[in-house]
Parts: C-alpha cells; sequence; structure tokens
C-alpha cells in the first residue's frame, strides 16, 4: 500500500511547518504528501508558507494540497467581497506577511504564481482507502455530489457523525486537543495557530508527528 503523509492546518506558522517538515520521515520522490488546507490567516507568517509550498509543488510532483475555507475566503478577497469577513477572520495577518516582505500594493494582493496556486487547490483527493479534504463530508451523500460548502465548512455534524463513507475520511479545519482517530475519521488540525501542535499523519501507519 502507498505511504502517505498527510498535513493539518498551517495558518502562517512558517517555522512550524519548516520543523515539522525536518522531523517526518518522508521520502518526497517516493511518497504522497497531502496538505489539508488552511495555509494562510491568523498566524504571523502566511506569505512564507505560500512561498515555500508553491516551490515544493513545482519540486515534486506527488504532493497533493487542498483547499480550506480561510483560501476561499481570500478568494473572495481578491475578487472584492466579503472584505471585512475576511479580515475579521484572521485575514489581516496574511495581508500584512505580503506587506512586510515588500509584495502587497494596493494594486495587487498577491503575486502571481500565489494566485495560480489558489486556483490550483483541490477540494479534495480520493485513494483507494481515503477520502481527504479539509473540513469533512455530508452523511449519505456520494462524494461527488457533496457542495463546496460542506467539504469547506462542516463542523459539528460530521464531527459528530459516525456514518460510514465507505473510506476513512482525513481531515482538518476543527482544532482538536490532540488528533481525532475514529473508524470513519482521521482528525489532524491541533490547532498550531493558538499556540498548540501542527500535525502530520502517516498512512496506512497511523504514525503521528507533531511540533
Amino acid at each position: 500500500m502507498e505511504k502517505i503523509f498527510a498535513i493539518g492546518d498551517i495558518h502562517g506558522c512558517f517555522d512550524k511547518l519548516i520543523e515539522l517538515m525536518d522531523i517526518i520521515d518522508i521520502d518526497l520522490d517516493k511518497h504522497r504528501l497531502i496538505f489539508l488546507g488552511d495555509y494562510i490567516d491568523r498566524g504571523p507568517d502566511s506569505y512564507n508558507v505560500m512561498e515555500y509550498l508553491i516551490e515544493l509543488k513545482n519540486r515534486h510532483a506527488n504532493t497533493i494540497f487542498l483547499k480550506g475555507n480561510h483560501e476561499e475566503m481570500l478568494e473572495n478577497y481578491i475578487a472584492g467581497t466579503e472584505r471585512l469577513a475576511y479580515l475579521a477572520n484572521g485575514g489581516h495577518t496574511t495581508v500584512d506577511s505580503y506587506i512586510n516582505a515588500g509584495i502587497t500594493s494596493k494594486k495587487n494582493l498577491l503575486p502571481e504564481d500565489h494566485v495560480n496556486f489558489l486556483k490550483s487547490l483541490d477540494l479534495f483527493y480520493e485513494t483507494d482507502n481515503y477520502i481527504f479534504v479539509h473540513a469533512g463530508l455530508r452523511d449519505k451523500v456520494p462524494l461527488h455530489k457533496q457542495v463546496p460548502e460542506d467539504l469547506l465548512w462542516i463542523r459539528r455534524s460530521f464531527i459528530k457523525s459516525s456514518y460510514d463513507f465507505g473510506k476513512r475520511i482525513v481531515f482538518g479545519h476543527t482544532p482538536l486537543p490532540e488528533p481525532l482517530v475514529q473508524s470513519n475519521k482521521i482528525g489532524i488540525d491541533t490547532g498550531a495557530v493558538y499556540g498548540k501542535k501542527l500535525t502530520c499523519v502517516e498512512l496506512p501507519e497511523l504514525n503521528f508527528y507533531s511540533v
């Protein structure tokens, strides 16, 4: 079975991301590496997180990048909608990080390669045994009929669900004190941006790495 590593919500915590990548036992040319979204906002260094991920994507074909609700909010912000909502949900730290990097102008918030990266993000990724998604799935809805709002935003109803989705769901979005391991799901957002841990799960071994 293919070895897969999945990393939870980073939220601008660049130092934790680098430290985590240093300790996981991964061969980037052989193993699959999946990021579950929410790379930006709230934390101090979203710009460098994005730079790092884009470089990783360009160098290693085995990397998969999913969209989180914060990437959706950033896209809406760039499009001129929901500006106050984005800033109120931690977007101001992302704007600040781009300004501090000398990137942002009043005309363009993000460099072109960062915009293209946002556009390339997938809503889910499926293997023979797992479904990877940012937030979760709605019970009794086939994967191809799940709506983006649920894939990016669902929380309580999915966390409480004991529904058999046919494959184990690996997700982030909802910060938890420790990884959540249940028969139908694995949650790996452990609140890195709130002074807690950034977590990676190695599958199928179910080994956890945290910093």
